[in-house]
């Protein structure tokens, strides 16, 4: 059945169902040590081919396969693979292939959304570690299966989640870790960016990135805002998302941008888009805390993922980055700035010249990659687990629902099955170590 259900008591019911494990938990496992990572890649087109080359700047990987559906693109990767000192990587005209092979001890999918749960699921029960594009799972039925896999075959599920790892998200961290905002209460998170252009182009995301908007109607994208705030509330160590409630705007600004920019024997014409053009859910946690988590990628406006904390003693505040600590001159918040040099987290201590030396969205991407690779050569625990790929794409499945009937609040499921509450420690990593 469809996961909204034919009325709301139906999708309270599918909701609720936990199934039974089929393994034991996967929070604490460590990676198995090794000094070289070899990577398959699954997608090498625009965002898979700049993670590729951030993975090739990290010291002790190699990049060993290679597999997209369009040959330019494998071809085009191989060739700057061979440029950068490696040996050819194998290329694999089917992923499963991919997945199979013995020289490939993590697979990095960058496909199409619809794809990331199927692709992650058979790399794991090939024996690989996977990791994953947002979001993890478009629909809660995958994200409980991404559970299952990592449990049954023992590999991790790590979602790519380069925000967590931002310069100023890691200093926000630094800050609460250190309590300077007291008792966290209230946090807001968000993807609001014009993509109406690349939605509506012939290429790229546009071949599948629009579809969404066709049948669907919440949140289509929760996690680069949601990511940064779980980690602020140490989400899956001692604290969870509880319950939901979304609503969406009216469809608007991605239908009159057709209109007004393409011919009118367009084919793209004849669509109707569904989702609405902002959506705003509510999240609660197990401890009281909040969340207003928004998406909206169709109307002209600047970009924010809003990234904002609160707790009894203060406030930060992105976009631009600013903090409001107890006892400063009311009403004048201070540039996050002043503050960085005393707050700077270990991750870009260590890292951050080669972080902006190598790019990605500020350097966030390759401080991904790098720790992602630490962690494996070290044989330490990934920073984010399958639980955190699950509850942090939930969010669009989830406002689909209460979007659906009427706002309704729905219950956000444990994708832990309760070992949320005996993890301990810090959900990321405090330090590099």
């Amino acid at each position: 059945m469809s996961e909204i259900g034919a009325n709301a008591e139906e999708a309270l019911a599918y909701v609720r169902a936990i199934p039974a494990a089929k393994g034991r938990t996967m929070m604490g496992v460590p990676f198995e040590k090794r000094d070289r990572v070899r990577f398959g890649f699954v997608g090498v087109g625009g965002r898979g081919f700049h993670q590729m080359k951030t993975i090739m700047a990290v010291e002790g990987t190699q990049i060993a396969a290679i597999s997209d559906p369009v040959e330019a693109n494998a071809l085009r990767a191989k060739e700057t693979v061979e440029k950068a000192g490696q040996a050819a990587p194998a290329l694999e005209t089917d992923w499963r292939k991919l997945c199979a092979r013995e020289d490939v001890d993590f697979v990095f999918i960058c496909s199409p959304w619809d794809l990331h749960a199927d692709q992650a699921i058979y790399a794991m029960h090939c024996g690989k570690h996977a990791g994953v594009e947002v979001p993890a799972a478009c629909t809660l039925a995958d994200c409980w299966r991404l559970v299952d896999a990592s449990e049954h075959t023992r590999r991790h599920c790590v979602i790519l989640e380069n925000c967590c790892y931002g310069d100023n998200e890691l200093t926000v961290l630094t800050m609460v870790r250190a309590g300077l905002f007291g008792t966290i209460t209230h946090g807001e998170a968000a993807y609001i960016h014009d993509l109406r252009k690349g939605l509506l182009a012939d290429t790229g995301g546009g071949l599948w990135r629009r579809e969404p908007h066709k049948t669907r109607n919440g949140n289509l994208y929760p996690t680069h805002g949601l990511g940064p705030v779980a980690w602020y509330m140490n989400i899956h160590h001692g604290d969870r998302f509880t319950k939901m409630v979304s609503m969406s705007s009216l469809s608007a600004a991605l239908q009159e941008y057709r209109d007004a920019n393409l011919p009118a024997d367009s084919l793209q014409r004849n669509e109707k888009y569904s989702c609405g053009d902002m959506n705003s859910s509510l999240i609660q946690t197990a401890q009281g805390r909040t969340i207003l988590l928004q998406h909206d990628v169709v109307t002209p406006r600047p970009y924010t993922r809003l990234n904002l904390i609160a707790g009894s003693k203060g406030t930060f505040s992105d976009y631009p980055p600013r903090i409001f600590l107890d006892g400063q001159k009311e009403h004048e918040w201070k540039p996050l700035d002043e503050l960085k040099a005393q707050y700077a987290h270990p991750l870009w201590k260590e890292a951050g010249e080669l972080a902006i030396k190598n790019g990605g969205h500020g350097g966030m991407d390759f401080i991904m990659n790098y720790r992602l690779v630490q962690t494996i050569r070290r044989g330490l625990p990934p920073d984010v687990n399958v639980y955190d790929a699950a509850a942090w794409s939930a969010p669009g499945p989830l406002s689909d629902i209460s979007v659906a009937w009427d706002s309704l609040s729905v219950p956000f499921p444990d994708f832990t099955r309760g070992h949320w509450q005996t993890a301990g420690g810090l959900a990321p990593p405090a330090t590099a170590t």
